[in-house]
């Protein structure tokens, strides 16, 4: 894809999301979730001598889509995965409708009660 339509890409997610360079879900920023996989801003890994890695670069730094409704990022993209791998889409449905429907019920109740 050429570098002008993912430029349009990009700020069109943004003007979808307020502005807002980060996760819809999980709130990461870019560096975030490259931080999360082990790698620094630029794509080289954090503590590659530690753990023994040899020319390793995340070569691809696309770590958050903006092609959908809002920026998602990987993180979030393999937690669903994950998810649907297990089979388990009517749980995450089932908790989503007790975070929407009865949110007071699974929190504790405060201190003055």
């Amino acid at each position: 894809m050429g570098l002008d339509r993912r430029f349009h890409e990009y700020f069109k997610a943004l003007d979808r999301s307020g502005g807002r360079d980060r996760c819809y879900l999980c709130q990461r920023t870019p560096a975030d979730v490259k931080l999360f996989f082990g790698f620094d801003e630029d794509g080289t890994p954090l503590d590659a001598d530690e753990h023994g890695l040899e020319d390793v670069v995340l070569e691809n730094l696309d770590v958050m889509s903006y092609r959908g409704l809002r920026p998602t990022c990987a993180v979030c993209q393999l937690n669903l995965d994950a998810i649907t791998l297990l089979g388990e889409q009517a749980v995450l449905r089932r908790l989503y409708s007790e975070m929407t429907d009865r949110r007071d019920e699974l929190w504790p109740p405060g201190d003055n009660e």
